[in-house]
């Protein structure tokens, strides 16, 4: 028990007087770092300082340690912090060590490679936003009623308003948004659901089963095509059958259902987006 107690106490002593010798060595590198820098002989230190013989010679090879209360004579001699001593970051200082090593630097440069520096470091954080900025599509919403152009079912009377979408398989695909209307399509497709649709001819021709965006008259549907006419999921809605004459035009392909939590970007990812990419309106 007395031999395991020992043991512990010896392992804490070795752990303190490393975390001393740590720190020694630091000071000590530190002394010589900024002494150098000034162009200033260990005899002028040691003068400024107060101390004689070799101590300075000793404190920067590590052989002895100055005293706490030399530490504040030998920062003002040398014309640093206590921070800069220990080789720390100044919590109060704009700049962090390396960064202030990197400004004395990049002073010393000719203006063409002060030049050279500014385009790399443009050119990395041009990267380093592309890469942290997420994709965004930016789609058409139609809010209101379409009206069917006659014979021509591209044209609609409704500009739209433009909505952003971060980029998936589903939305990379899409050309506009449209608006459920009602509860025909229930349950697969609620009032009020965003779905994200195809225009034809980006997407092939109905084929029976497929759910697609129809003009019908003056009047946009969502319904499911089949080869007797458009069927709605709920059985309350009788099947819309048209004859050859009838104007129904095919808008296009319904390719799911925006989660408008998930899906539409925000504005802050809308602007930082196109301020990557350089958008211009």
């Amino acid at each position: 028990m007395n031999n395991s107690k020992k043991r512990t106490e010896n392992t804490d002593v070795k752990t303190i007087d490393s975390i001393e010798k740590k720190n020694i060595s630091v000071v000590c590198k530190s002394i010589k770092y900024y002494r150098e820098k000034l162009g200033m002989e260990q005899k002028e230190l040691g003068q400024r300082v107060g101390v004689i013989g070799n101590s300075i010679s000793n404190w920067e090879n590590g052989r002895s340690r100055p005293d706490v209360d030399t530490l504040p004579l030998i920062c003002k001699a040398l014309g640093i912090t206590m921070y800069e001593l220990y080789n720390e970051d100044d919590p109060m200082h704009r700049h962090s060590k390396r960064e202030q090593l990197l400004l004395e630097d990049y002073r010393t440069l000719s203006e063409e490679h002060k030049y050279v520096v500014d385009n790399t470091i443009r050119s990395l954080k041009h990267i380093e936003s592309l890469a942290e900025c997420p994709d965004i599509k930016e789609l058409i919403h139609y809010s209101r009623s379409l009206a069917a152009g006659i014979g021509d079912p591209t044209e609609f009377d409704d500009d739209g308003e433009p909505i952003y979408l971060y980029l998936s398989p589903e939305v990379a695909k899409a050309d506009c948004v449209f608006t459920v209307n009602g509860d025909s399509m229930e349950p697969k497709y609620h009032d009020g659901d965003l779905l994200l649709v195809q225009r034809y001819p980006n997407c092939p021709k109905p084929k029976p089963g497929d759910v697609g965006a129809f003009i019908v008259g003056n009047e946009t549907y969502v319904k499911q095509y089949e080869r007797d006419g458009l069927h709605s999921f709920n059985e309350n809605y009788s099947t819309m059958v048209f004859q050859d004459w009838d104007n129904v035009f095919y808008i296009g392909k319904v390719l799911g259902v925006i989660d408008e939590y998930k899906d539409i970007a925000t504005i802050e990812d809308t602007a930082r987006y196109y301020s990557v990419h350089e958008k211009r309106s």
